[in-house]
């Protein structure tokens, strides 16, 4: 089979995919060409893009799937893994995933907002526990998951699983214990309306910017500070060109795992329901996976730099934060989405009771 592109990209499509058009047109082109597998006895090929690099949490989660996905079906399934830079930026995976180009990928609320307004909600600060296993039993809430899959499902995605990777630390050349400090600080965020408005409100002057180039930002001082989990912090070598660590436990950072919607309907029920129980499998891998991420590199970020500055904010710092942050909430209601509201009521539902629970339990 032959197939043919021809077309000739120009002006901002052009500039945004000129540089990916080889890797695109195979992958589309495979994917074009490639019969079911049950159908011509060969392998199919499942593509799985992340927003991370090799050795982050997502490359683990990616990897551990890929693994249960090729033993399961005995070789039938082969899933190959392309790691963030690959195929381009976060919002370019999301558009491939939509085009069929991908039939699993990585969507962080921080890039996925655009287009679905409503799964901000996981970019407001204080919103879920402290405790990190009642966030983990609240973000598989049946009836959280199932208002979101139906808003995902708009914008031609499944959403299989939302996880944590571990709270979010802001790094900076001068300490911050109270919002007051922000004041006057470049933060390097992703490209959301709501981070920004977050990092406003805390009196910081937010700067969206690709992951790919916050270290020669921080390093150019063309911003003074970023915020991610510790894993990354480390293995993108923020802390090289940073000399404060702050833990704030203002939010963890939530990715969700998506798939293609038409791919993911058009599997056979057996496959469907593969794909589910490893994802439902991998819900407790990741939670161990990114904890144990989290403490190994913070252990290495304090080898590397001993005479970095490691802040653990008070309750009371901490709540000087919340009661800043609570203006942003009534944004994301206006902001969010027809069905905003619907949204953070569940989540503030499903948090409560996975506290219940916790404490029944204890």
């Amino acid at each position: 089979m032959r197939t043919r592109l021809n077309f000739r990209p120009a002006g901002p499509f052009r500039a945004r995919y000129l540089p990916l058009l080889p890797v695109l047109a195979t992958l589309l082109v495979a994917g074009s060409c490639q019969a079911p597998a049950e159908q011509q006895g060969g392998v199919e090929e499942w593509r799985f893009a992340i927003e991370e690099t090799i050795g982050s949490v997502q490359h683990e989660y990616a990897l551990r799937f890929k693994e249960l996905i090729e033993e399961r079906t005995e070789g039938q399934v082969k899933v190959t893994v392309y790691t963030y830079g690959t195929l381009g930026t976060s919002d370019q995976l999301t558009e491939q995933l939509q085009l069929g180009a991908v039939q699993f990928a990585m969507a962080s609320p921080g890039h996925l907002g655009k287009l679905i307004p409503e799964v901000q909600v996981f970019l407001l600060h204080f919103v879920l526990s402290d405790d990190e296993r009642v966030n983990q039993q609240a973000l598989r809430d049946p009836e959280l998951i199932g208002l979101l899959d139906d808003l995902y499902a708009t914008k031609g995605m499944a959403l299989l699983s939302a996880f944590s990777e571990g709270w979010q630390v802001w790094t900076t050349r001068r300490p911050v214990r109270e919002p007051a400090d922000f004041r006057g600080q470049r933060i390097r965020v992703m490209t959301s309306p709501l981070l920004l408005a977050a990092y406003r409100a805390y009196g910081a002057s937010p700067t969206p910017l690709p992951y790919a180039e916050v270290y020669s930002a921080l390093q150019l001082n063309m911003v003074d500070g970023q915020v991610n989990p510790v894993f990354a912090i480390q293995e993108m070598s923020f802390h090289e060109v940073t000399d404060w660590m702050i833990f704030a436990g203002q939010a963890p950072f939530i990715a969700t795992a998506v798939a293609s919607r038409d791919f993911f309907d058009g599997l056979r029920p057996e496959r469907q329901q593969l794909v589910r129980e490893t994802i439902d499998e991998l819900d407790e891998f990741v939670f161990q996976a990114q904890r144990d991420f989290n403490r190994e590199r913070l252990e290495i970020i304090r080898s590397q730099r001993p005479d970095m500055e490691i802040l653990h904010l008070t309750d009371e710092e901490r709540e000087r934060f919340r009661q800043a942050s609570l203006p942003v909430r009534d944004l994301y209601l206006r902001m969010g989405g027809p069905r905003a509201a619907e949204v953070l009521d569940r989540l503030l539902a499903a948090v409560a009771r996975a506290e219940e629970q916790a404490e029944s339990a204890s």
